[in-house]
């Protein structure tokens, strides 16, 4: 009898990732006490009493920084020399570090040859209106079938691998300790076009660009008040405002909204404030990743 022969694929299925808890179904009281208890757990992990009293106080505290008409560029800074830089307040850019990273000596082909098996969860659709709401639409996938759906161009919007921990890439990034903790490292893949839209994060933000080029629109936190702000989590605002295509017949108060622009090249690193405003399109096709502090801001460690 012939022995049958058994096909081995050189990948991994993709794992399929859990859904998002189905929160329509909570009742309202079970979500304000999960709410309650979450902005309780993010006080404790940034050492401060309240997260609203640190929105409050970083608002207030860049009411005195200085109008900039474009974002510094630095070189390469040691940890203390960052954090001078960093307690003014307002954003910069560094040169050089990301320049020394294992991935940025590798190209985009490495995604298919040595990463296409990795389970990755792709924004699709219209995922820049959706961007805050609880009901994205997403897509579990494996990177190669992303990369395959990118090259496709089914989508108008290009679909985008945003906000992920990719650890199979950690070890070719070499964080500087700027901050004294820091959440896990973050990856953010598309090919040009692909959009983060307005939002803030209460949190200092390093952002590495590795690959490709981006645009990022800011704006000081202060000016939340011209920017229609919506709360996505206590840590989390977006805005509806689009500072690329400004509708101000839709949005009068942004006329008065400071907005600075930057363009981040391979190598780049970027360092946004807490509370600052961002807007983040890729020109090219782009990887970059972003590490967020977990304590008091720099800008307020000496309030």
């Amino acid at each position: 009898m012939p022995v049958e022969k058994k096909i081995v694929s050189p990948h991994p299925p993709p794992r399929v990732l859990p859904p998002r808890p189905p929160a329509a179904f909570a009742s309202p009281e079970d979500a304000l006490a999960r709410k309650q208890a979450r902005e309780r757990k993010d006080a404790q992990v940034r050492g401060v009493a309240s997260i609203a009293a640190m929105r409050t106080a970083i608002r207030q505290a860049a009411r005195e920084l200085p109008t900039i008409s474009s974002v510094p560029r630095l070189g390469v800074l040691s940890a203390a020399a960052f954090r001078a830089q960093a307690a003014l307040g307002l954003p910069f850019l560094m040169s050089g570090m990301v320049k020394r990273w294992p991935l940025f000596a590798e190209t985009p082909g490495i995604l298919r040859q040595r990463y296409g098996h990795v389970p990755v969860r792709a924004r699709v659709g219209d995922y820049i209106n959706t961007a805050f709401a609880a009901d994205r639409a997403m897509q579990d996938m494996s990177m190669l079938e992303y990369l395959d759906l990118v090259e496709s161009g089914v989508h108008a919007l290009p679909p985008y691998l945003g906000n992920l921990e990719l650890r199979e890439l950690n070890s070719q990034c070499h964080w500087p300790t700027y901050f004294d903790k820091m959440g896990p490292p973050r990856f953010w893949i598309g090919p040009a076009g692909t959009v983060t839209p307005l939002h803030c994060d209460y949190d200092d933000n390093i952002f590495a660009q590795i690959w490709g080029s981006k645009r990022i629109f800011l704006s000081p936190p202060h000016h939340d008040e011209f920017l229609y702000p919506s709360e996505a989590n206590a840590i989390l605002f977006g805005s509806p405002f689009d500072p690329e295509a400004p509708d101000f017949d839709k949005f009068p108060l942004a006329r008065q909204a400071s907005m600075v622009e930057c363009i981040v090249h391979p190598g780049d690193m970027l360092y946004v404030p807490a509370g600052w405003y961002h807007q983040v399109r890729a020109l090219t096709f782009s990887l970059s990743s972003n590490r967020w502090a977990r304590a008091v801001p720099l800008a307020l460690q000496g309030a």
